[in-house]
């Protein structure tokens, strides 16, 4: 059989049937088996795709969900909203925030935590208008001509192409080279100032344990700076964008912010530095 063939076949009365035809049958099968409990049904069209895990079933029942928009009426509303709440959390993601009293370190840990929060923010809502305005134009391309949706998507699309700019700022609001130059020297002092110390043991003993309340600091810096984060996005956007997603439809789930992550990477930090510690300081005493 050529090529063609296999991509054409022919009907009882003669007529073609294009590959085209056969899939959407598929699909439309497929959409109505969906709603219902007749899972032979749906597990012997999924067999048809091919599809056997969670995610290939996922990748079938979004191919079915044919429209550009899933609520219509309410898209521009929620696009609205997105905006708005992205506005909101550009403004406020990276202010400061009440503290604990840490006596002359009080204002250094506030700006270190503010940074972070706001590194965090920053990433997100630029990763978040990046989504919003590829899906638009995505949906648009996948819209009829001079349908409403498809006019109803290229306005939104304009408004993202337009606010983008405006939230993919420097991530963290200095210039790198200066936070570089800090995280170098910093990081040069200290290794010196263990490299000298390891001539003596009780030197060496003291710079570990200097350099692990530094790492214990910048690890309660991170940790907490994250929890800002994802408290100020939670109450900002969350929920703004999974009401933006439900009116589209079939996209999968929204970006998340990378808070939970930063929070991981503290308590690994932390984690480590307790079982390394001791370790090491064992080795100092005995060897």
């Amino acid at each position: 059989m050529s090529e063609n063939d296999s991509q054409i076949s022919a009907t009882a009365d003669g007529n073609k049937l294009l590959v085209l035809d056969e899939l959407s049958d598929r699909l439309s099968a497929f959409r109505q088996l969906s709603h219902s409990d007749d899972e032979s049904a749906i597990d012997q069209i999924l067999g048809e795709f091919g599809a056997r895990g969670k995610v290939e079933l996922d990748i079938v029942r979004e191919l079915s969900a044919r429209k550009p928009l899933w609520v219509p009426d309410r898209f521009e509303e929620a696009h609205h909203l997105v905006i708005r709440s992205l506005e909101v959390l550009d403004r406020n993601g990276g202010r400061a925030t009440k503290m604990p009293k840490l006596g002359p370190l009080t204002p250094i840990a506030s700006f270190l935590v503010q940074l972070v929060a706001g590194f965090i923010v920053r990433n997100h809502q630029a990763s978040v208008i990046t989504s919003i305005r590829n899906l638009y134009l995505r949906r648009e391309a996948n819209a009829a001509k001079s349908t409403p949706e498809r006019f109803m998507l290229r306005r939104a699309r304009i408004d993202a192409d337009r606010v983008l700019p405006t939230l993919k700022k420097n991530a963290l609001g200095l210039p790198t080279f200066l936070l570089g130059g800090a995280v170098v020297s910093w990081v040069s002092t200290t290794l010196g100032q263990a490299v000298e110390g390891a001539k003596s043991k009780i030197g060496f003993i003291v710079a570990l344990l200097v350099l692990f309340v530094a790492f214990a600091c910048l690890s309660w810096v991170v940790l907490r700076g994250a929890a800002i984060a994802r408290h100020r996005i939670r109450l900002s956007l969350d929920a703004p964008l999974n009401a933006l997603w439900e009116t589209i439809g079939a996209a999968g789930k929204p970006p998340k912010d990378a808070a939970r992550q930063f929070a991981l990477v503290a308590i690994i930090l932390t984690g480590v530095g307790f079982l390394v510690i001791p370790i090491v300081l064992v080795f100092a005493f005995f060897r």
